[in-house]
């Protein structure tokens, strides 16, 4: 007796259940995606404004009800704020401070953090709860001690004295302390057997194995020192130490009104080099974020 292969026999009510299956999911997922639009829409509507701001006349700034195109575009903001404001000169100071700034935290913080994560000495845990309690201590709340301070050792006046007070600050030994956490401490412990120094092993094996935690940590310091307002203020204390917020501010004050226009394409100018450093260490920022503190 032969046997004949049988087909399979379309199944139509699966079919239809697979076809509702995939409408739901794929309700469910443009409701989700809705709210998450609008949300990045309502991030970075600030960003159009100013990018849109910086090339209009202070009459279309001005207008009620305001208007997001130009309906005239120029570039005199431009022109108008390279002209009354000494760009080079303030460019140099804030890449100078900013850097600085950002190398010290590298060094310093990772330093702090690798004693208070791996090393064992007494006071270890009063000197990780000091850290602590300094991060929770507004930055405002400490600002009139600094300055007394930094006046003290005559460094108002000066690029040192907008450098020094944060070449390290709580928030990156923390960060540095919970990444280098996770890392093994066998690593630590056959550098040890091979003879290696504590110096060498923090330089030669904990360094490179901390790079997305660098990175995240540079990006932050760079951009709060780049932003920074409030304290070269009040230390620079004549425009050869102005740097670029502090210029900005000034350059767009008349002496009756404040002129938007040049203020948005300050905001412009000042907001470039930032998005340039995000974008070239993006990838190891979010890595950093990610691990930090998994252990």
């Amino acid at each position: 007796m032969s046997t004949l292969s049988t087909l399979p026999t379309p199944r139509p009510r699966t079919d239809r259940v697979l076809r509702r299956r995939r409408i739901r999911q794929t309700w469910g997922q443009t409701w989700l995606y809705l709210p998450l639009a609008g949300a990045l829409l309502l991030m970075i509507a600030p960003f159009l404004w100013m990018l849109s701001g910086s090339f209009k006349p202070e009459a279309d700034i001005r207008r009620v009800p305001p208007v997001l195109i130009p309906t005239a575009p120029t570039t005199a903001n431009y022109g108008e704020l390279f002209s009354t404001l000494d760009f080079t000169s303030m460019f140099t100071n804030s890449v100078i401070v900013a850097l600085a700034v950002t190398a010290g935290n590298l060094i310093f913080c990772s330093m702090l953090g690798y004693a208070l994560a791996k090393l064992e000495f007494r006071g270890q845990r009063a000197v990780f709860l000091l850290v602590m309690g300094t991060l929770m201590i507004p930055g405002l709340v400490t600002f009139v001690p600094l300055y007394v301070l930094v006046s003290n050792m005559q460094l108002t006046g000066s690029l040192l004295g907008l450098i020094l007070p944060f070449l390290a600050g709580p928030f990156g030994v923390f960060l540095m302390r919970q990444f280098i956490s996770t890392l093994p401490d066998e690593l630590i412990d056959a550098a040890r057997v091979d003879g290696c120094r504590e110096l060498a092993i923090f330089w030669k094996i904990i360094l490179p194995l901390t790079k997305p935690a660098l990175a995240t940590l540079g990006i932050i310091t760079f951009l709060g020192s780049w932003n920074n307002f409030l304290w070269p203020l009040v230390v620079a204390q004549n425009e050869s130490q102005y740097t670029l917020p502090v210029g900005l501010a000034l350059a767009s004050s008349g002496q009756s009104f404040t002129r938007f226009g040049v203020l948005l394409a300050g905001a412009v100018v000042v907001l470039l080099p930032v998005m340039i450093v995000f974008l070239i260490f993006q990838r190891q920022f979010v890595a950093g974020i990610a691990t930090t503190g998994l252990k």
